[in-house]
């Protein structure tokens, strides 16, 4: 009843509104049944329109440069216009479309807080499954057929590598005395590897052994011939290792072996096996071998519980996938470096994350895949990490590898993964595994089974 009389005094003697404007909010405080403001709960749609001014205000004032971010919850459009502004955001919600607050942003930032917020961050968003199976597969088109026309590296015993024919000639020529083609028999063959000349030709004193090269002969190839190196064992990995550098620098010389980076690569069967050898990065992909590498998830928590993901996008001057985007901190794997390590020191290098907030980072599992990289069996085994990030921390480039950073919202993050090209190929499945893990693809959707099975090839 005082409500009625507080307002009807308000409207008919203007010069009383601040008192009538007084009672109101007196008397609407201590109706029963409201409860008392506490800490974590959201604001009032009031509440947050005057926040929302008092920022705009702020930023106005410094005379910054202004950025988008996407509103959530029941903010309000337009600051002086909370009811309209209420209406047009239930609208946009309803159409599947954010809509906008303006915030302050720094001048010259590599950084940029663009975030399309929709109603669907918090649960399953359905209908991507078939784009991220296609983004699986591209990263996965090593086939059968595939298989049988490359060429084994056995080194040491142990099948490390699955070569094209025309690199293992290469191989094999610039490598006269440290590597060799066998057949089955373990008999050294003549000609090119890629030819299949039906005879051995017979054994010096220096070919290998038959029942060393034929026991390690990978089971799921075909070919008929391998280049092996150092079949017996004989040598330490130290030698093999410098053996091989000279060969390797031969290739680069002759322009076979490109983009050379002065780091080396541990040569196995497997993860946490020790090396046979040590190769130059540059010719991981060209011998076929498993290459390691840590991708890391770097996101951000929103108070009402969303996630959104930096992303990275890679300088144009990268020799490899340059303009693409990519993962906040991402690294090859180099020979005596544990994956936590190679973390905490990529995202010092790469986005100048402190040590101690690196560290913070969370092992969550492998990604592995066969792709074909310009027509080389790239088989890669990703170690994967979550990192979980200040709302107010924004990662800056340190190494000139990054053009910039952008911060996505779920729902965009799904859309350019699954229907685009944009990301880097490997990441984009990295970044799909992320939204498994985060309950952002439902069970019930038809492929779903499938497209997680194929993300560990």
């Amino acid at each position: 009843m005082l409500l009625r009389v507080a307002a009807s005094l308000a409207m008919s003697l203007p010069v009383a509104a601040p008192i009538a404007g007084y009672l109101t909010w007196k008397l609407s405080s201590k109706r029963p049944g409201r409860p008392a403001s506490k800490r974590g709960v959201p604001a009032s749609p009031a509440a947050s329109s005057s926040s929302s001014s008092r920022l705009r205000s702020r930023g106005s004032q410094a005379g910054a440069p202004v950025a988008t971010i996407a509103t959530t919850g029941t903010d309000a459009v337009s600051p002086t216009t909370a009811s309209r502004g209420s209406q047009v955001k239930a609208a946009a919600v309803d159409a599947g479309v954010a809509t906008h607050r303006v915030v302050a942003s720094a001048t010259g930032s590599q950084t940029t807080r663009v975030v399309e917020a929709s109603s669907e961050q918090r649960g399953p968003i359905v209908g991507h499954v078939p784009g991220f199976a296609a983004r699986v597969a591209e990263c996965n088109e090593i086939t059968e057929a595939d298989l049988a026309s490359y060429v084994p590296l056995i080194v040491a015993g142990k099948s490390v590598g699955l070569m094209q024919p025309s690199f293992a000639d290469e191989l094999v020529r610039h490598g006269d005395g440290v590597f060799a083609r066998v057949g089955k028999d373990g008999e050294e063959k003549d000609g090119e590897v890629g030819e299949d000349d039906g005879s051995p030709t017979s054994s010096s004193s220096s070919s290998p052994s038959s029942s060393s090269s034929s026991s390690s002969w990978p089971s799921s190839s075909p070919s008929s011939s391998a280049v092996v190196m150092d079949p017996d064992a004989a040598q330490t990995v130290e030698q093999r290792t410098e053996a091989a550098a000279g060969v390797m620098a031969a290739l680069r010389d002759a322009g076979v072996v490109t983009g050379w980076r002065d780091e080396l690569f541990p040569v196995n069967e497997s993860y946490g096996e020790p090396p046979v050898m040590l190769v130059e990065r540059a010719t991981a992909s060209l011998l076929g071998i498993r290459a390691y590498g840590v991708h890391v998830n770097g996101y951000t928590t929103a108070p009402d519980g969303t996630l959104r993901l930096w992303v990275a996008r890679r300088s144009m001057t990268k020799p490899t996938w340059p303009g693409k985007l990519d993962h906040l901190v991402a690294g090859g794997l180099p020979f005596g470096i544990a994956p936590g390590e190679c973390v905490v020191k990529e995202c010092g290098e790469e986005a100048s994350i402190p040590q101690e907030l690196a560290e913070t980072a969370k092992p969550v599992g492998v990604i592995t895949y066969n792709a074909n990289y310009l027509g080389c069996c790239k088989r890669d085994v990703l170690f994967c990490y979550d990192l979980e990030l200040p709302t107010d921390f924004d990662p800056v480039a340190a190494d000139g590898e990054v053009e910039s950073f952008e911060l996505f919202d779920i729902p965009r993050l799904m859309e350019t993964v699954s229907s685009t090209d944009e990301f880097k190929t490997n990441c984009a499945v990295v970044i799909i595994d992320f939204l498994v893990r985060h309950g952002y693809l439902s069970p019930e959707e038809p492929g779903y089974a499938a497209l997680v099975k194929s993300l560990r090839q």
